[in-house]
Formats: C-alpha cells, sequence, structure tokens
C-alpha cells in the first residue's frame, strides 16, 4: 500500500517564544500558537521558559517586562524581527508567511 502524503513548504525560519508562568500575556498566546501550528505544521517553533531557560533567556536579552516575547530567526540562526506583548494571531500569520523562506 502506498500512502501518499501533501507536501508541506519548507520551512527554514524558527520562532523562539519565551514565557513563564506568572505572565498573563503568555498565557492568552498559549493557545494562539498552537492553533497557528496546528495550521502551519512546517513551521518550527521552541519555547522557552523564562524562570528555567536562563542560558536562552540572556542568549536574547529577554527583558520580563516585555513579555511574552517572540523572537524570529532565519536558516543561519540569526534574528529577523522581535515581537513583544499579545500578538493578533493575522498579524503572526501574516509575518510567518513573509519570513518562511529566510
Amino acid at each position: 500500500m502506498i500512502r501518499l502524503f501533501p507536501r508541506l513548504p519548507p520551512s527554514s525560519m524558527k520562532v523562539l517564544k519565551f514565557g513563564a508562568v506568572w505572565c498573563p500575556g503568555c498565557l492568552v498566546m498559549k493557545p494562539r500558537w498552537k492553533e497557528i501550528e496546528a495550521e502551519h505544521p512546517w513551521l518550527k517553533t521552541e519555547y522557552h521558559d523564562f524562570d528555567t531557560d536562563k542560558e536562552a533567556v540572556q542568549t536574547y536579552k529577554i527583558d520580563h517586562t516585555l513579555m511574552p516575547a517572540f523572537v524570529f530567526l532565519d536558516t543561519q540562526g540569526n534574528e529577523l524581527l522581535r515581537l513583544n506583548g499579545e500578538v493578533e494571531k493575522e498579524k503572526l500569520v501574516s509575518l510567518i508567511e513573509k519570513y518562511k523562506d529566510q
């Protein structure tokens, strides 16, 4: 039996998501990102907890007063853009589409 799967678009970019359990905006964004990730299964994302992943927090200079934070990276790991706070789903999807081949 041969199974055919739809071809997924390549995902070069990655989104780093920074949050914390004490951050109200982070709790708002969690289900929003879950929807986006379900609709874009090719998208690479990583979640980093502000309180436990200190190395990533320091590497990307995440400020606890500007959370949640979303860092878009290109294929070489260079920062394309950074968003902070609650971001509308439509804006995130638009940016993902814009930068997906970076």
